[in-house]
């Protein structure tokens, strides 16, 4: 008999397991036979020793909404938006964790195709882009595609360094990288019976076998793990899904599992810290309020957007 349990995730940030309303085609089926040929068993996690690894992560904000209003076509809608991307890299030897490679950005985008000069806002530079919709959802998906592009140029600086990275968030790099994607909320069940019963078996700091997930663009790596054990919580409470390139052997994709599965429970927010937790680590949540810091006082920004759209000088109040 099904039954039903509150989530300790705070209901703002939605629900670490949602039914997605654009599912996967019936016809993708995903490949449970790349590490385990037979039955599914949970897998410890292996600490390999790895020194170095890097939490990669971003942040956005909408900073004002737009109008391009034209006599004859009318008003089209935009925003102003931000974003700040970056990095906790760990070092496991020293004992201590640091900020590194934060980048932020600005942008105006303007929807229906149609674009317009941002006038010179001080110390703010906002680049101009359109896009064709014209409704919130189209301009911010717009927004989202720069913050991730940028969270990915950071992950390839880091790796190339030598780190380890955990890139919040679905990959989307081909290249047989040291990086796998952390993906905190469920939209699909990857997984069909048996092997999905495996889900709900895994202790902290065990993994399923991997999977290979078939997509338009290029296949991943995939597997679940346990970050921690909650209390009076259901089947998948502290389950995250982890991703890698399906461009490493398979010897690598499983080097990665292991090290994802012995490191991450040890950077699990603990419940009663944050309104995320246990998905949201404590590297990635000390990094958010960092990235946060880095975009500016939320009202002087849109106070000096205001101005400066109005043609007022610098400093004047809107």
């Amino acid at each position: 008999m099904a039954r039903l349990y509150v989530e300790d995730w705070s209901p703002e940030y939605g629900a670490p397991f949602e039914s997605d309303p654009d599912p996967l085609p019936s016809e993708v089926v995903v490949d449970t036979a790349v590490e385990v040929r037979g039955a599914w068993e949970p897998i410890p996690g292996r600490d390999d020793g790895v020194r170095l690894v890097a939490f990669v992560d971003g942040v956005q904000r909408l900073e004002a909404r737009l109008t391009l209003d034209d006599p004859d076509s009318g008003p089209t809608p935009g925003i102003c938006a931000a974003y700040a991307v970056g990095a906790s890299v760990w070092d496991r030897d020293a004992r201590a964790s640091t900020v590194r490679g934060v980048a932020v950005g600005r942008v105006a985008i303007f929807g229906g195709g149609r674009s317009a000069p941002m006038p010179a806002v001080p110390g703010l530079h906002y680049a101009t882009e359109s896009v064709e919709g014209i409704d919130l959802p189209a301009l911010a998906s717009r927004l989202n595609t720069r913050r991730r592009q940028a969270e990915t140029e950071a992950a390839r600086a880091l790796e190339a360094e030598g780190c380890f990275v955990v890139a919040d968030g679905p990959i989307n790099d081909l290249a047989p990288r040291n990086v796998v994607g952390y993906v905190k909320s469920h939209h699909h069940t990857y997984l069909a019976p048996p092997q999905s019963r495996v889900i709900g078996a895994l202790r902290a700091g065990e993994r399923t076998p991997l999977f290979l997930i078939p997509a338009r663009q290029f296949q991943r790596y995939s597997w679940y793990m346990r970050l921690a054990e909650i209390p009076h919580g259901h089947s998948w409470s502290g389950i995250v899904r982890l991703e890698a390139a399906e461009a490493l052997s398979r010897a690598e994709a499983r080097t990665l599992a292991d090290r994802t599965a012995a490191l991450l429970p040890l950077a699990a927010m603990p419940l009663h810290l944050d309104a995320r937790a246990p998905q949201n680590l404590v590297p990635i949540a000390a990094l958010e309020r960092e990235l946060r810091r880095w975009l500016g006082d939320e009202g002087l920004v849109r106070r000096a957007l205001k101005a400066a759209v109005n043609g007022l000088p610098a400093g004047a109040t809107p």
